[in-house]
């Protein structure tokens, strides 16, 4: 059987946009890399059930989304909705509310879009964050990460300030703030994923290399600290940022990328997810793993490196939780964003 995976990344060097490849899953193989969309730097992409594709996108002084048609193989340009300053980072979309909702990481800024008939987009809100945090990379607001609670709410993870902010969406797509989670300082809050059970929240800390254990709260929109684990082993002391982290849908490990150490992090989850144990690193073969994802069935593990232009394929037990590699020099260039269709 052959699954499609999308694939989006800078163009800064050779890439042209938006990608896919091939995995054979009988075979543990990937195969024919294929342009889909030339749009520049599509850093973050995603897909709504009806075929749009919305992603990143730069256009000339701005940066917004850029949105397509697409039927599995070709896409059709549907138009950009960009402003002045700096790209988007990160892309998710509403289905319930017929919303895609956009981060700003040089902006501080969460932007709202409502996907009209066609699938293009119309901006109904922007909410500037404000603030910073102790380190150098964090002088003003980052919002790396904007996407959807398990109840419908809206979560924002803010780099530059250390905080996760809660949102209501109200009627077309305005927000308005619930509760603000204040992380570890210094932290660099990136990204969170969720555990199955909707109740308990796992938030990756690009600058200090840990991950925060929450819990939340659905009917106060509130997180709170349960445990704070590292990312790196004990005798490593180099350089390193994380940047991706996902959970199996099983709810029984989670995984986060190492940008440095080059490495997956892999831990065991507890039964109600309240505690992360640590069962080892593997390797990534190739450098800067900016993003990782599953395939459909959870049985593989792609990682893609930004700065290597390589795609690693592991196959994963999914009773022990280890990778084992299958594929590490499938060409790839600037990757960020790993979407299995």
């Amino acid at each position: 059987m052959k699954e499609k995976i999308l694939l989006g990344g800078y163009t800064k060097r050779v890439s042209k946009g938006v990608y896919s490849v091939l995995l054979d899953s009988k075979k543990a193989e990937l195969s024919a890399l294929t342009e889909v969309a030339a749009v520049q730097n599509p850093t973050y992409i995603t897909l709504d059930q009806k075929g749009h594709l919305y992603t990143c996108a730069a256009d000339g002084n701005g940066g917004g989304i850029a949105a397509f048609d697409f039927d599995g193989q070709n896409t059709t340009h549907l138009g950009n909705v960009t402003s002045t300053g700096a790209p988007l980072c990160y892309v998710a979309v509403d289905e319930a509310r017929q919303l895609v909702y956009g981060a700003n990481y040089h902006l501080g800024e969460v932007r709202v879009y409502k996907i009209q008939a066609d699938g293009s987009l119309r901006l109904t809100d922007t909410v500037k964050h404000n603030g910073s945090g102790p380190r150098p990379e964090q002088a003003s607001s980052h919002v790396h990460y904007s996407d959807l609670t398990p109840d419908g709410r809206l979560v924002t993870c803010d780099l530059g300030t250390d905080e996760v902010t809660v949102y209501d969406v109200i009627g077309e797509g305005k927000l308005n703030i619930v509760t603000i989670y204040r992380a570890e300082k210094g932290m660099g809050a990136r990204h969170i994923s969720f555990h199955p059970n909707g109740k308990i929240a796992y938030l990756v800390g690009e600058l200090n290399s840990t991950i925060e254990v929450l819990s939340y709260n659905e009917e106060k929109g509130r997180f709170a600290r349960l445990q704070t684990i590292s990312t790196l082993p004990e005798d490593y002391h180099g350089a390193n940022g994380v940047a991706a982290i996902q959970i199996s849908s099983d709810g029984k490990f989670l995984y986060a990328s190492n940008r440095g150490h080059d490495s997956l992090a892999i831990y065991k989850v507890s039964p109600l997810g309240t505690k992360l144990e640590s069962i080892g690193w593997t390797k990534t073969e190739g450098h800067i793993p900016r993003d990782f994802n599953f395939n459909k069935t959870e049985d593989y593990i792609i990682v893609a490196h930004q700065e290597s232009d390589n795609l690693t394929l592991f196959l994963r037990d999914k009773n022990t939780g280890s990778l084992t590699l299958e594929q590490k020099d499938f060409y790839a260039p600037e990757i960020t964003c790993v979407l299995p269709l």
